[in-house]
């Protein structure tokens, strides 16, 4: 491939800590890490052991029966994308090794990996699917199949794998397949001049770029990215190879794979969710390597398309189940609401990548946002059933399942907890942020020493963090600490001394540029009141009702702790509202309480309809967090609530 990377890059650019080198140890996080870790790891395997996704990898034996027959889908096949799966697998195992070395662990990951070696043809082509069931068809249709979107996820569990262990024996295997596929595509005669249907590659070929430094990976990142939506379409062009009409196939617009113009040119967050989220992303990556102020502009532009007016107060996204995506603006129905959390996951990943390229709070507060309502949301409390889908209201017949046809989602929020360590910190060689408040530490080399920092705190359920400084020795440094967005009132003190927040506030962060020595303190205070959130009026689900917030979390009414039909229940603008913390309750949570009314319906005597005004009585409401939802009796649950 023809080298077009500009290498001027930017070496102060904010980077997440290794894994290694962070520690929780939050009443909060660590247990759902924990569950994820002793949990979700061992039944995920199995999960794909099950269905034969483990199997697949060896092709000493015919391929086993499909467990979904071709002939009921019109498009791809469910085993099309089980590398990705097992790929992501072996990356939540990897960063969990990261952080609690396991050798039962490690030696099953090894096996995997093993397998997946041999499953490498010679020419280093690597997919289960083409290479057992199609061969012929290998290259032939990047619209609609997933080799490139498989070849990302396994490029990614590479290098959390070698991260973790030092190994080297998939970033090997991976190498090679990426030598094939410089090969296949790029902007030289006899290459095919496209791009995946489904992104994925380009986030992991820069992830791989930082851990080998060979610049060939950026460059094919780089071709990827600025390839898409040029014209003549690479999409219609292979579609016309096959033997095919370009215009005839199953969702019929580029639009869905965001190809439809140059992304450089693009405003608009269109198509499927997830994929978008990947190549925006992606983007954000390149632009921060590249020091590319074109694709930043085109992320910002992108990202207040979908902060203002497609994205669910919970953090989810893609309205649709259609196309698992995109629709119109303020189209946010709440009863079909598909918000896939693989979406909400991928938004995790460009959020914090902007945060890393803008340094503006805005974005940790979407990651903030969507990691504590829909992402969580996305598993059990006992990690192990899971939502692909994420409405915001369900009438009692919508239950997480165990697993799922296409199990996208499982191994990504296994993955993402597995590293969430990797979400809370950014830092340079002359400062460091702190986007999430979690109790633990972390250490890290900034201005010519080590800092241990350490915090402490209850955080989301209260507001008060403390943060400690341990250095080996007296340095100056930029010291950045996120004031969230929700929050009104904070108070910050460096070593007891109140630090007018308004008078070092910079994008969001209280920005603390000092002289620091070991034992330093610093203690922020972010009141949590519960507020009512209205939505945009023009979001015509949610006219005339109100959600409840409580700092960064989302509440629901559950069917279960009501005695009448959540959509009776109307809270009054003056209704007194309480939060306390129950124990007992789903492992541990603060609810809202208080009294709202409903219509008393004995008045209506059988009557359908009526002139006069009916008469209300006072009801006891009872919220609690929206990720908990559905983890007790099945049952209605109502994030947005009528009100006065």
């Amino acid at each position: 491939m023809t080298s077009s990377v500009n290498q001027s890059q930017n070496l102060n650019q904010p980077q997440p800590l290794a894994l290694a080198k962070v520690s929780i140890e939050d009443q909060f996080w660590s247990p759902r890490i924990a569950v994820n870790r002793d949990r979700g790891i061992e039944i995920q395997y199995h999960q794909l052991e099950r269905v034969g996704a483990i199997d697949a990898l060896d092709f000493s034996q015919p391929p086993s029966p499909l467990p979904i027959p071709l002939s009921s889908l019109n498009f791809v096949t469910p085993v099309m994308w089980w590398d990705s799966d097992i790929a992501k697998w072996i990356e939540a195992a990897s960063y969990s090794l990261a952080t609690h070395p396991d050798a039962k662990l490690e030696a099953l990951v090894d096996d995997v990996i093993a397998r997946i070696a041999g499953a490498q043809q010679p020419d280093g082509y690597l997919n289960t699917y083409f290479t057992a069931r199609e061969p012929e068809k290998r290259w032939s249709n990047e619209r609609d199949f997933h080799e490139l979107y498989c070849a990302g996820h396994l490029i990614e569990a590479a290098v959390a794998h070698f991260e973790a262990t030092g190994k080297r024996t998939l970033m090997t295997v991976l190498e090679r397949y990426l030598e094939l596929i410089g090969t296949v595509y790029g902007p030289n005669p006899g290459q095919k001049h496209g791009y995946p249907g489904h992104e994925e590659i380009e986030l992991a070929l820069v992830k791989l770029y930082r851990v080998t430094q060979n610049p060939k990976h950026l460059e094919m990142a780089q071709y990827f990215v600025d390839e898409r939506g040029k014209q003549p379409h690479f999409f219609d062009l292979e579609a016309v190879a096959r033997g095919e009409e370009p215009a005839k196939f199953h969702f019929g617009t580029y639009e869905y794979a965001q190809a439809h113009k140059p992304v450089r040119e693009q405003s608009e967050v269109v198509g499927h969710a997830v994929r978008a989220m990947y190549l925006y992303a992606a983007m954000a990556d390149l632009a921060a390597a590249l020091n590319d102020s074109e694709l930043r502009a085109a992320c910002e532009r992108l990202w207040a398309d979908l902060t203002t007016k497609r994205l669910y107060i919970t953090g989810g996204l893609g309205p649709s189940k259609d196309n698992e995506g995109f629709t119109v603006d303020y189209d946010l129905p709440n009863e079909t609401a598909y918000a896939e959390t693989c979406a909400a996951i991928a938004l995790v990943f460009w959020a914090k990548r902007m945060s890393q390229l803008t340094r503006d709070a805005q974005y940790a507060d979407v990651m903030e946002r969507a990691l504590y309502n829909n992402v969580l949301a996305g598993v059990s409390l006992d990690g192990t059933r899971y939502f692909y889908d994420n409405v915001l209201e369900s009438k009692g017949d919508k239950h997480r399942w165990d697993w799922h046809p296409c199990p996208c989602c499982p191994p990504n929020v296994l993955r993402l907890l597995a590293s969430f360590g990797a979400y809370i910190y950014n830092a340079s060689p002359s400062e460091v942020s702190v986007d999430l408040y979690v109790q633990g530490s972390a250490e890290l080399s900034v201005a010519g020493t080590t800092l241990k920092l350490h915090q402490t705190t209850s955080y989301p359920w209260d507001g008060a963090v403390g943060i400690k400084l341990e250095l080996e020795k007296t340095a100056q440094f930029g010291l950045r600490l996120r004031i969230p967005g929700w929050s009104r009132g904070a108070t910050l003190k460096v070593n007891g001394q109140i630090i007018e927040i308004g008078d070092v506030l910079k994008s969001g962060y209280a920005v603390l540029e000092c002289i620091w020595q070991t034992n330093d303190e610093i203690t922020l205070e972010f009141p949590m009141p519960i507020e009512r959130i209205r939505a945009h009026p023009s979001v015509r689900a949610d006219v005339g009702q109100v959600a409840l917030q409580r700092g960064p979390i989302l509440y629901c009414l559950e069917g279960l702790d009501h005695d009448l039909p959540l959509h009776q229940i109307v809270l009054e603008k003056t209704a007194l509202l309480e939060a306390h913390f129950e124990a007992d309750l789903l492992e541990g949570v603060t609810v809202i309480t208080g009294m709202a009314s409903a219509e008393d319906l004995s008045t209506w005597n059988g009557v359908l309809y009526r002139t006069d005004q009916p008469q209300a009585r006072a009801v006891p409401i009872k919220a609690i967090p929206y990720f908990a939802w559905d983890n007790r009796e099945a049952g209605e649950m109502r994030v947005w609530i009528r009100s006065e």
